[in-house]
């Protein structure tokens, strides 16, 4: 592809050209929030010049753009018992933020990616979904962080759940130019290498690998529409990338494997016979059971309160609180799953509420009227008010032992 061969609609638009193995690579920069990048894309495809169209998206963020309605077909207590309601909590979390923004701007965030995986499909041309699924890119992320890092994200999200504030400008001003996934986790955690190097430089590898793996015919005319953000990062990888592209893929799907040896559950199982213990050889039984009811209902009423926060029913309430004493000691008793799972038994979401969900959490009042939004945020204050809970029960444990 030669220096004269672009369409003219891609003129004075953010862009990078490789070749490589025969496949002509043409990269569109476009900003997330921008009726011009739609249109730029719109014409690009209008131009015939392409015969492959690669866009920043992954499967499950693709039907979410096309097809909303799919996600009435959603398995929410499967979701809870396969450990993937923080998740979907998350992404309610990133949607609301993303909302504020298409509220603002008047477009929706990601429209140009949607116009040119529609107008893909429209024109019969080969679509690639290139990106990384956006739940990896989150685990991910979150194991890269620190504590304090994981604990803004995690109040950010839950801020992100309930409140509905304006975006400020600067934070649109970076947008136009950067990706509209790590603006989202930005809002919630502030920028960290640990975020950039997750979140932007691993997609740019996974995206460039993935392109490569699609094992293109020579002779190909790519047209890949990424987020600016990704531009320069996208046309390293994939013009130095070494290695097999399909290893390079699996390196960057690996989930991220926790200590085997699970020191936090250890060290709170010492706390507490340690302040068993305690208790025996100063007062005796009495004592001792003292310190483990103070245990007992400290985590109790920290989970149900999350819970009573959340509109739980009464049942929900009730396995928040007999779960929370036992969540540190066993994960897969955790308070929020538990307490979620009994949610959704007893207030069953119906069609109906997974068709609003999008609509509902627009406001504040939405995540309590509606029965999928009130789960999930069951399952997040919950979870919440258990571990600020435990933090509180076990320093009143130390400073007895101390």
């Amino acid at each position: 592809m030669d220096a004269h061969s672009l369409p003219a609609a891609l003129a004075g638009q953010p862009l990078a050209r490789v070749e490589r193995e025969g496949v002509h690579y043409t990269l569109l920069g476009t900003a997330h929030v921008s009726k011009e990048s739609v249109e730029a894309v719109q014409a690009a495809l209008e131009s015939g010049a392409f015969d492959v169209v690669a866009v920043e998206l992954d499967p499950a963020r693709h039907r979410a753009l096309v097809a909303p309605e799919a996600l009435a077909s959603l398995d929410l207590v499967a979701a809870i018992k396969s450990g993937k309601a923080g998740l979907l909590a998350a992404n309610l979390a990133l949607a609301a933020y993303q909302r504020r923004l298409s509220e603002q701007l008047g477009i929706e965030p990601g429209a140009e990616l949607k116009a040119a995986a529609e107008g893909a499909t429209a024109r019969g041309l080969r679509l690639l979904l290139v990106d990384r699924d956006i739940g990896i890119t989150f685990r991910r992320a979150w194991a890269r962080l620190g504590f304090w890092k994981r604990a803004m994200l995690g109040a950010g999200i839950a801020t992100g759940l309930v409140v509905d504030e304006r975006v400020d400008d600067t934070a649109i001003e970076k947008l136009k130019q950067g990706d509209v996934l790590e603006a989202s986790f930005a809002e919630f955690t502030g920028t960290s290498p640990e975020l950039y190097e997750s979140v932007i430089a691993e997609r740019d590898r996974y995206m460039a690998a993935k392109l490569r793996a699609a094992a293109l015919p020579a002779g190909s005319r790519v047209l890949a529409v990424v987020g600016a953000g990704h531009l320069a990062g996208l046309a390293r990888a994939l013009e130095h990338g070494e290695g097999t592209p399909e290893a390079e893929i699996a390196s960057l799907e690996a989930l991220p494997q926790g200590s085997r040896i699970p020191w936090f559950t250890l060290l709170l199982a010492a706390l507490l016979l340690g302040g068993f213990a305690w208790g025996w050889q100063q007062g005796g039984i009495e004592t001792g059971g003292a310190v483990l009811l103070h245990w007992v209902l400290v985590t109790a009423a920290g989970g149900a309160l999350g819970c009573l926060a959340a509109g739980g029913h009464p049942l929900s309430i009730l396995a928040a609180a007999a779960a929370s004493p036992l969540t540190p000691l066993h994960p897969a008793l955790g308070s929020g799953t538990v307490s979620a799972l009994v949610e959704a038994w007893v207030r069953s979401p119906g069609y109906a509420d997974f068709l609003a969900l999008r609509e509902d959490t627009r406001r504040l009042g939405g995540w309590w009227r509606n029965r999928v939004a009130r789960t999930l945020l069951n399952f997040f204050l919950t979870s919440l008010g258990t571990a600020l809970a435990v933090w509180v029960a076990g320093a009143g444990m130390l400073a007895k032992l101390l």
